[in-house]
């Protein structure tokens, strides 16, 4: 079992406090939705623990069984919003590569294509002709295979149509068991739908919701209370 303690992380963009005292540990085994209304600092929160962007304060780290370590670069895994791909490759050419610099089984190259539904018509056309829906496959994928102990997941099923959108949702379900899934979005109806717990981020502070009070229309307006207004990350 693996847990991801966050411990009073702080953010500021000049005189603007982002992230204020964010707290909380984060355990294997679970989908955690974060919610927050655009401009909330989810995003931020994210390039923070994937040490794109400095902290002002605070410190996070990961523990086993063999005790508490700090994050590694192969730790975690960050699926952005705006997928990026090298457009200049075919989609096969690129997870070759990725194969090859991770030391994968490149024989397995076509099975990892239909674990995600990328049909075979597909495979090897230039991913700058692919759809913004279907990169963000592509960019899911590469991080699937790599399997951090923490995803980072940031409002990855907008760009897809409903029938895919679901079959993310379950390939999410399958491999939770071996991660710690953080998966971002400002809808509450997805969040309620995959996720096993609900954290807020509001005025820079972590807040969890107790799942099990989610039919208790006092705690929904508290969630809806929390992402109405304010401006995108």
């Amino acid at each position: 079992m693996i847990t991801l303690h966050a411990e009073h992380l702080k953010k500021n963009f000049d005189k603007k406090e982002v992230l204020r005292d964010v707290t909380f540990d984060f355990e294997q085994g679970k989908i955690y939705g974060l919610l927050g209304r655009n401009g909330a600092g989810k995003t931020t929160l994210f390039n923070c623990l994937n040490e794109d962007l400095r902290l002002d304060g605070g410190q996070f780290d990961l523990e086993d069984e063999n005790g508490r370590r700090p994050v590694g670069g192969q730790d975690i895994g960050y699926v952005l919003s705006v997928p990026v791909v090298p457009e200049f490759l075919t989609a096969r050419e690129f997870l070759k590569f990725f194969l090859e610099i991770h030391g994968k089984d490149e024989r397995k190259i076509d099975t990892y294509f239909s674990f995600m539904r990328i049909e075979e018509e597909d495979r090897d056309r230039l991913l700058k002709d692919y759809s913004h829906g279907m990169k963000n496959k592509m960019q899911m994928l590469v991080n699937f295979i790599s399997s951090p102990a923490v995803l980072l997941l940031d409002e990855p099923l907008t760009s897809f149509d409903v029938v895919v959108a679901e079959e993310m949702k379950e390939m999410l379900r399958q491999i939770k068991k071996d991660h710690i899934i953080i998966f971002s979005t400002h809808i509450m109806e997805l969040a309620l739908d995959l996720c096993d717990d609900i954290v807020i981020l509001n005025h820079g502070v972590l807040e969890e919701v107790p799942k099990e009070n989610l039919d208790n229309e006092e705690f929904k307006e508290r969630i809806l209370e929390a992402l109405r207004g304010g401006e995108d990350d």
